[in-house]
């Protein structure tokens, strides 16, 4: 299989069909600080989540489609074949970015809706022994799966691959309308979907903040998104962090020009806060 990568690889261009391929795309990460080869699940741009920060053109409700199997082992294989062979890093990445981070599955919608989530998590499992890969294996979810038993054997087989979640958790959930995430939610259920993640594999909580309307998080909403980390780590649930980070390319959602990123110092502010709490932060504002 061919590869012919559309761009040199930036940290503002997260094109999935950046190589060519329907489910295998390379970025370089500013959070992972390297290249990430995602695994896009959902090609048809169906999430059952809108949230307002989105990046996704076109974005319907819906789960992903079948998954072509062969095809994504195929991609996956030509791809890390450049990456770990050929000369990817030195013709398509930036000369400080150049080292594999990890696989990561991060597409264009939630790829826990997947049935084959499971078989991709083998197949995954499959193509880093091939290639010796020491790296992570990286699920970038909302966490809405996270009760169903076939999500919890693909996240419990991802964590002997050196795997992480990475939970969304955008602001402390409230019973009703999450208008971040466009969904309706209860407290109960996230509170319940994190800590399976966290007993599964090793969690982090993944958290977008950003001024609207040209407002920033109130205080209010701020001391309850920290309370709820606070129960959690009270509760004994393993947390491994915190992933702050703004906007660091525009919305492709409806909400977009009411959307601006937050000032750096507050966003180190958050961090402190969080830190705080005994809780890691990476931080990319």
């Amino acid at each position: 299989m061919s590869i012919e990568i559309k761009a040199p690889l930036s940290v503002t261009d997260h094109r999935r069909d950046i190589a060519g391929m329907r489910y295998v795309y390379p970025v370089v990460s500013r959070r992972a600080g390297g290249v990430s080869i995602g695994i896009n699940l959902n090609p048809n741009n169906a999430c059952n989540w809108a949230c307002v920060y989105c990046q996704v053109p076109d974005l319907q409700r819906g789960p992903a489609p079948a998954i072509d199997l062969g095809m994504l082992e195929a991609e996956l294989t030509a791809l890390l074949h450049e990456v770990v062979h050929g000369d990817f890093m030195q013709s398509a990445v930036p000369a400080g970015a150049r080292r594999l981070n990890d696989i990561a599955f991060s597409g264009n919608g939630e790829p826990t809706t997947a049935a084959e989530f499971l078989s991709v998590m083998e197949l995954v499992a499959k193509v880093r022994a091939q290639f010796a890969l020491d790296i992570k294996t990286v699920l970038i979810s909302n966490g809405s799966q996270l009760d169903k038993a076939p999500v919890q054997a693909g996240v419990a087989r991802m964590a002997q691959l050196q795997g992480e979640v990475w939970f969304k958790l955008d602001r402390a959930p409230e019973d009703g309308f999450a208008f971040v995430n466009q969904i309706n939610l209860r407290a109960s259920q996230v509170e319940r979907r994190l800590r399976a993640a966290a007993a599964l594999c090793p969690t982090w909580i993944q958290t977008c903040m950003f001024a609207l309307d040209g407002q920033l998080p109130s205080e209010a909403e701020l001391a309850a998104y920290l309370a709820f980390l606070q129960r959690q780590l009270a509760a004994g649930v393993p947390l491994a962090g915190v992933l702050l980070y703004g906007l660091a390319r525009p919305s492709l959602q409806p909400a977009a020009p009411r959307l601006s990123a937050a000032p750096a110092d507050w966003m180190q502010d958050l961090s402190t806060r969080i830190e705080a709490l005994g809780l890691p932060v990476k931080l990319s504002a």
